[in-house]
């Protein structure tokens, strides 16, 4: 047998074209800086050539391409996610903009008293963060925690950990954040299920990582909040979402600008009741139809209904239509006004979007070509469970570049074909989904710009960030981890 041939038909050759692609994509990553989606689509068609797929199964022709490895393997997944992400992302700017940030944590403050402070920003975290992308809600919330921390009179790290570790955990196991929506749609279930074991896994994780980790290492490491941080309060009042803070550099600490996080002035401020229907809207009817897809009939008029009303994609429009008018309109913003929030809201997601695109082309070639079949057969040879597989790739991808969504499709590309031919129920496919994105937050570095936000937000140096942040997104990547196991010998 020739290299070609046991490179192409082997499952030792395959294993180790599928190490090698690996490789070179962290390499393109890391070291030349290539953009990820580049680097992807570089590696899906070079692998796809060495492994022997004819030229026109992977780019078509000029007549016929729309079943070529590299139309399919974007619009298969990108058909799915980006109405999810792109709503998703809109009601979080319009919640954002309207100050509810604000208005929750003041409320949470009050309900807490100075003593359960820290808890409070927790749960603000947690909540805002449902609708809210990760970095826009620490640039919202920064303020709200240094005026608690300032108040308090303890170390900003004591408020900020729990604040961050809400905001990480929503963004890591729930919809509609690119991760778990790309995951679940790369392996084909339900996103309730996705928001049922996300809840399971995800808030035990957060009890740990930003409730008793927060507190344990925030009684410890004081870290002072500087002055210029804290805007002035002359009425005793918490400052607005958008208020004096770094995060209105133009630029923003990584230089993503931070526009979304200039709040818009409404004549009066919304109820946390109105903010917190308005984010539960989508999840219970997302959970609706996959409650009546269990409990009713396929003749079910009502089963039909929910459905209907659960798809992701109706169930966020529902929602950002109701936060257009309860919170835009009817509290004095313009149409104008909603138009210009939206925009800037949808221009951050591009790159996310072509990156999970590459992502889904490069495992649609891993598995034309038999790589992933022969992973699958590996795994089940040795006797490692999917679900352990699942997170330590992730982990492993994770720890390498940086990307929590780099590791989430690449993994996802990787386990696909075993996911597929397992018989695995929709309960467990969103375990390992879970596992996936709990392997894909572990252990946050200086390869990762989340690390950096944290160190520049919260005024700690490189060896603090290290000893609170990134201890704190392990300690969540690995009892998230661990509920997914749990969660998954009973299931």
């Amino acid at each position: 047998m020739s290299f070609v041939d046991w490179l192409q038909h082997d499952t030792a050759g395959l294993l180790t074209l599928a190490a090698v692609s690996v490789a070179v994509l962290l390499l393109l990553i890391i070291k030349l800086k290539l953009e990820p989606f580049v680097a992807l689509i570089v590696v899906g068609v070079a692998v796809a050539l060495v492994a022997g797929l004819p030229v026109t199964k992977l780019v078509g022709t000029p007549i016929k391409s729309a079943d070529s490895l590299l139309e399919t393997g974007f619009g298969s997944i990108l058909g799915h996610i980006a109405p999810i992400i792109g709503l998703g992302t809109v009601l979080g700017a319009i919640m954002e903009r309207s100050g509810g940030a604000d208005v929750l944590t003041t409320r949470l403050l009050k309900l807490f008293g100075p003593k359960g402070a820290p808890l409070a920003m927790g749960l603000t975290g947690l909540i805002l963060g449902i609708p809210v992308f990760f970095d826009i809600g620490i640039f919202v919330l920064a303020p709200l925690v240094y005026v608690a921390a300032k108040r308090g009179g303890r170390s900003l790290v004591l408020y900020a950990l729990p604040m961050l570790a809400g905001l990480s955990m929503t963004h890591a196991f729930l919809p509609p954040h690119p991760g778990p929506v790309a995951a679940a749609g790369l392996l084909g279930v339900d996103m309730g299920w996705i928001i049922i074991m996300g809840l399971i896994c995800g808030i035990p994780a957060w009890l740990v990582s930003g409730v008793w980790w927060g507190s344990f290492v925030g009684k410890r490491i004081d870290v002072a909040v500087p002055e210029e941080y804290v805007p002035e309060l002359p009425d005793g009042r918490s400052p607005p979402a958008g208020g004096s803070s770094p995060a209105d550099d133009a630029d923003g600490p990584t230089g993503r600008g931070t526009a979304t996080a200039t709040a818009v002035r409404t004549t009066r401020p919304p109820s946390v009741g109105l903010i917190g229907a308005i984010i539960a809207v989508p999840l219970v009817l997302i959970l609706g139809a996959t409650v009546g897809t269990i409990a009713l009939a396929e003749d079910s008029a009502i089963r039909s209904v929910l459905l209907f009303l659960g798809t992701p994609a109706i169930a966020l429009t529902i929602a950002v239509l109701l936060a257009m008018y309860l919170l835009g309109l009817r509290r004095g913003m313009t149409v104008v006004e909603l138009g210009r929030i939206t925009g800037e809201s949808l221009k951050p997601i591009g790159m996310i979007l072509l990156v999970v695109g590459a992502g889904s082309f490069f495992g649609a070639v891993l598995r034309a070509t038999g790589v992933g079949d022969a992973l699958a057969g590996s795994m089940t040879a040795i006797g490692l469970p999917v679900i352990v597989s699942a997170y330590l790739i992730g982990a492993a991808l994770r720890l390498a570049q940086g990307s929590a969504t780099v590791a989430i499709v690449t993994t996802a590309g990787i386990i696909g074909p075993t996911v597929t031919s397992g018989g695995f129920s929709q309960a467990q496919v969103a375990l390992i989904v879970v596992a996936v994105s709990a392997g894909s937050i572990i252990a946050s570095h200086v390869n990762d710009g989340g690390f950096w936000i944290v160190s520049k937000y919260f005024n700690m140096s490189v060896k603090d960030t290290l000893k609170t942040w990134t201890v704190l997104e392990t300690i969540l990547s690995v009892v998230g981890f661990a509920m997914a196991g749990l969660v998954w010998l009973v299931v």
